[in-house]
């Protein structure tokens, strides 16, 4: 079974930081949340994510983490409902919306805080 340490242990230098400050980010918010790693070995395409850990509250899947050879993302799975007022989420899957993060300052964007509160908020209602 891999777990998320172990997973972050074979990120890219690169992009390792950019990951770790994600997590964080995220635990801030949730540190309740169900941190899930995935089951998943380094892609053989850089253009394909490699997803490495994602965070659920009672069953449901929040917010994502994958990682790119020089850029890693947050998703976010209900990333369509989000209200993102600073133009940070890209996409036009169905659901899914995402963030992409060049380096560890993106992370601490005060929009991509927001976003990640309100992905949360999402799943516990009022």
């Amino acid at each position: 079974m891999i777990t998320v340490s172990g997973q972050v242990r074979k990120i890219p230098v690169a992009v390792r930081p950019t990951v770790q400050a994600a997590i964080k980010a995220v635990k801030q918010v949730a540190p309740d949340a169900k941190e899930i790693p995935y089951q998943m070995e380094a892609p053989r395409s850089e253009r394909m994510m490699w997803k490495v850990v994602r965070y659920a509250v009672d069953g449901a899947n929040v917010v994502g983490i994958g990682t790119f050879p020089r850029h890693s993302t947050i998703f976010f799975y209900r990333g369509r409902e989000l209200d993102d007022g600073s133009g940070l989420l890209q996409g036009s899957g169905k659901d899914t919306r995402f963030v992409t993060l060049r380096g560890p300052k993106d992370v601490d964007k005060p929009a991509v805080k927001r976003l990640i509160q309100k992905a949360f908020k999402l799943t516990r209602p009022v």
